[in-house]
C-alpha cells in the first residue's frame, strides 16, 4: 500500500517507516523541517512537507493514499488542551478524506480502553479520548479505523522521554526517588515492538479495533527509581505524594500513577509478541545515562 504517515521522523514514527518498507509498503512521510525531510528521504519514503496546521497538505496527501498512519502529537504539555484540539482537527479530517473507501487510517493514542467507540462505553475527559472514540466510530463510516495504543514508557536507545527526565531529576537531587512505596506501576514497551505492532495493524488490523502496544502492563516504579540509582551510583529515596510535585515537577501525576491495559486483541487478532529488551534491561544499558 502506498500510505501518508504523520509523525514519521518521530521517536516511534522513525521506527515505523522502516518497518512498513520492509513489508513493501510505500510511504510518503509528513515533514516540517529540513532535518526531517532529510531522514525520510535516507529511510526510503517520500516525503510531504507541512505540519498539523497545514490542513491542505494534510487533505491531499491523505487523498492520494491508500491508508494514513496518524502518529503526529504536538508533545508540549502546557498547552496540552489546544494541541489535543489540533489533533482532533486532523482525524476528523482524515475522516471526511478516507469516508466510504475502507481504507486504513491508523492512529497513535495512550492506553485507551478497549470498548473505546463502542455503544454505551464510557469517554474520558479528555479531548484525546474523544478523539479516540470518534476514529473508532468511523469504521461505521466506511474507514478501517484502528488505534495504536501507546503505553507511558516506549524505550529504547535514543528515548528522550519520560525516563530520561526520571534520570535527569535523580542526578539533580542526588536521590533516585518514587512516590510513597513506589508500588505505583508504569506500562512499558520497546520502540521496536511498538513498530512492529504499527505494521501488523496496516496490514490485518480489522475496522474499529483497539490494540495497545503493550510489553509490560506494569513495571513498579520502585523497580525504576532503584535501576537508576545503580546506574547513577546513587541512593533511592521515597518522596511523599505532598511533596511529589516539588520533587519531580510537571512529572510527579504520571509517576504517582498507575496505569496499564491489556495487550489481548495485539496479541490474538495479530499474532504480536514482544521480543525486544524489558524497560529494566534498557536501563542496565548506557544509553540512558549519557549527557
Amino acid at each position: 500500500m502506498r500510505l501518508f504517515v504523520t509523525g514519521a521522523s518521530g521517536w516511534v514514527g522513525s521506527a515505523v517507516v522502516p518497518e512498513l518498507i520492509a513489508a513493501g509498503h510505500e510511504i510518503v512521510g509528513l515533514a516540517r523541517s529540513d532535518a526531517s525531510a532529510a531522514a525520510l528521504t535516507a529511510a526510503g519514503a517520500e516525503v510531504q512537507r507541512g505540519d498539523l496546521h497545514d490542513h491542505d497538505s494534510l487533505r491531499a496527501a491523505a487523498a492520494a493514499a491508500d491508508g494514513v498512519v496518524h502518529l503526529a502529537f504536538i508533545h508540549d504539555f502546557t498547552r496540552f488542551e489546544e494541541n489535543q484540539r489540533i489533533d482532533r482537527e486532523v482525524v476528523d479530517l482524515f475522516g471526511d478524506v478516507l469516508a466510504g473507501s475502507d481504507r486504513l487510517l491508523l492512529i497513535a493514542s495512550g492506553l485507551v480502553p478497549l470498548d473505546t467507540g463502542k455503544p454505551g462505553a464510557a469517554t474520558g475527559p479528555m479531548i484525546r479520548q474523544a478523539t479516540a472514540a470518534a476514529t473508532i466510530q468511523l469504521a461505521d463510516r466506511g474507514v478501517r479505523s484502528a488505534i495504536l495504543g501507546l503505553p507511558t514508557t516506549v524505550h529504547g536507545e535514543g528515548d528522550h522521554g519520560f525516563i530520561r527526565r526520571l534520570v535527569e531529576t535523580a542526578r539533580e537531587k542526588g536521590v533516585s526517588g518514587y512516590i510513597d512505596d513506589g508500588a505505583h506501576t508504569w506500562p512499558a514497551t520497546h520502540r521496536l515492538d511498538a513498530a512492529h505492532l504499527a505494521r501488523l495493524a496496516v496490514d490485518k488490523a480489522p475496522a474499529g479495533t483497539v490494540l495497545h502496544a503493550l510489553a509490560e502492563p506494569g513495571v513498579p516504579t520502585r523497580d525504576i527509581a532503584e535501576a537508576i540509582a545503580h546506574k547513577l551510583g546513587i541512593p533511592t529515596a521515597s518522596i511523599p505524594h505532598e511533596n511529589a510535585a516539588d520533587h519531580f515537577g510537571w512529572l510527579a501525576p504520571m509517576w504517582g500513577t498507575s496505569l496499564t491495559g491489556d495487550s489481548g486483541p495485539a496479541r490474538e487478532l495479530l499474532g504480536w509478541e514482544p521480543t525486544h529488551p524489558t524497560l529494566l534491561e534498557d536501563l542496565a544499558q548506557p544509553y540512558y545515562f549519557e549527557n
